[in-house]
């Protein structure tokens, strides 16, 4: 009983070194580099804007009001009002959380897919690594945002399958990734030691190679949250995202691009910056997180 309380101890120990030397790497490598540590800052601030940004704002963001039509910027409505009273800064807010929610669900599919295909191609090859290469070919064979396109003309546009198109054009980036770095690790040393302690193939690609396949997909995660961001934006823009009144950075663009030419330039120029911050936010901090899970860097 004693050996048991005593390995149970130990066992908790080993976790908690773990976890505080995990978050001594995070906390380094965010003081090292102050361009990432301004990025995850940006970050924190859109995160909790998608968070509780519906409870903080202080208007309806889908209620109208006539009496308030395309007013500019003032200290009742900071971002103005749009062409129905509604209060542009809540909208702004308020679509944050739709917004990196389409870029976040899109990236994860993709990257899940993606680097599953990818690892299976390069670590076994053969017809595994033909069918692949076939598939990331043919996706890769139309352009990205027309592809995209199609499929939301498709399936009808929905949030839903809004998702399914920007993650399908985007597993081909991490098929890519993964196919090569684990091709170039698979009989690494450290790969063939861990074979012969008795592991099989799998648990060899899944514990071992794979973590070191990591760092430069990481890198392609930040890209590529941003350009979903941006690809979401593009259909709203065009009329095939998000349907109106949702708050939605895209649609707003849309919306306030008819009305610059007549002087209310408010109305584009707010989701615009917006949506142009988000997209830097993620693009700076691929370094980071780059740093963050590879292993090297935390030895």
């Amino acid at each position: 009983m004693s050996d048991t309380l005593t390995s149970n101890a130990a066992s908790s120990a080993r976790r908690r070194a773990a976890s505080g030397r995990l978050a001594g790497h995070i906390i380094y490598v965010l003081r090292s580099n102050p361009v990432t540590l301004i990025a995850f800052a940006m970050f924190a601030v859109f995160l909790t804007a998608a968070l509780v940004g519906p409870w903080l704002v202080p208007y309806d963001p889908l209620a109208s009001n006539a009496a308030a039509t395309l007013q500019p910027p003032s200290w009742q409505h900071w971002f103005g009002t749009d062409q129905v009273g509604r209060d542009v800064f809540s909208r702004v807010v308020v679509a944050t959380r739709l917004d990196l929610m389409i870029s976040v669900s899109a990236v994860a599919l993709s990257f899940v897919i993606g680097s599953v295909l990818g690892s299976l191609a390069g670590y076994f090859g053969g017809w595994i690594d033909a069918i692949t290469g076939r598939l990331i070919d043919t996706i890769m064979a139309f352009p990205l945002f027309v592809l995209a396109m199609g499929i939301v003309a498709a399936l009808g546009n929905t949030v839903e399958n809004i998702i399914y198109a920007t993650a399908i054009i985007n597993i081909p980036f991490y098929a890519r990734v993964a196919r090569a770095e684990v091709n170039i690790r698979r009989n690494a040393g450290f790969a063939q030691a861990a074979r012969l302690s008795g592991n099989n193939d799998l648990s060899v690609l899944a514990f071992h190679i794979f973590p070191n396949a990591l760092p430069p997909m990481m890198v392609q995660i930040s890209l590529n949250l941003g350009w979903a961001i941006l690809n979401a934006a593009g259909l709203s823009f065009i009329g095939l995202g998000v349907r109106p009144p949702t708050p939605e950075w895209g649609i707003m663009v849309a919306e306030g691009a008819q009305f610059i030419v007549s002087g209310e330039w408010w109305l584009a120029l707010f989701p615009g910056l917006t949506l142009m911050l988000a997209v830097l936010t993620f693009n700076l901090m691929g370094d980071g997180l780059r740093d963050i899970v590879d292993p090297a860097q935390r030895t």
